[in-house]
């Protein structure tokens, strides 16, 4: 498997779509039984919640934003990643169209 596909995984036909169509996403479960999620986040400001066993790992392929949490903030872009714990507030400020895939911990 490369980084620009993922082999043998199950994917779900219907989107995933929040805040009005701000974010969309298409889930999906690779071999192993990890369970991700591919999507884009729309410039805007987004208010999220991880729930309480629901670590998320997100990669960025394409565009920029910034991960308010906890009173700081961090930039990332293309070629990055950042972690959100488990039942955590945190506001996504997106500046240009993010492609993206999250991966899912407990």
């Amino acid at each position: 498997m490369d980084d620009e596909t993922f082999s043998n995984a199950t994917v779900g036909k219907r989107a995933n779509i929040y805040d009005d169509g701000g974010i969309t996403s298409y889930e999906l479960i690779t071999e192993s039984g990890e369970r991700k999620t591919l999507g884009v986040m729309q410039p805007g400001r987004y208010d999220l919640r991880t729930g309480k066993d629901d670590r998320r790992i997100v990669e960025i392929y394409a565009g920029e934003l910034s991960l308010e949490t906890d009173g700081s903030s961090d930039g990332y872009g293309a070629g990055e990643r950042y972690t959100v714990d488990p039942n955590t507030e945190f506001t996504l400020e997106v500046r240009e169209l993010v492609e993206y895939c999250c991966t899912y911990r407990s």
